[in-house]
């Protein structure tokens, strides 16, 4: 785990299935999927569709980390709020973006 600029504890996952499991456990406030995840490659929209396709998780905050402006559009269209690129996380747009969700 790692400590992040919000106070906030970070945790990573790999996969999909791994991302369900622990969201199911409670007590995350927000989601953050890569464009390609770093296992395998596989399509991070995948899994924000899956988050937002369960009852039980549907309402956590999710966001794409991504540069392209095509793919956050994708993300927001299957409910993820939007995101930022990787290379932004440190800019103050990102912070103010991130801070009504992790205050």
């Amino acid at each position: 785990m790692i400590q992040s600029h919000f106070d906030a504890v970070v945790e990573q996952t790999h996969d999909g299935a791994e991302t369900l499991a622990r969201l199911r456990k409670g007590g995350v406030d927000l989601v953050l999927v890569n464009r390609k995840l770093d296992r395998d490659y596989s399509d991070g929209l995948d899994v924000i569709r899956q988050i937002k396709s369960d009852d039980q998780l549907s309402d956590v905050p999710v966001m794409l980390v991504t540069n392209y402006e095509e793919h956050q559009q994708a993300a927001v269209a299957v409910g993820a709020v939007a995101g930022f690129g990787k290379l932004a996380l440190s800019d103050p747009q990102t912070h103010a973006l991130l801070e009504p969700i992790l205050g």
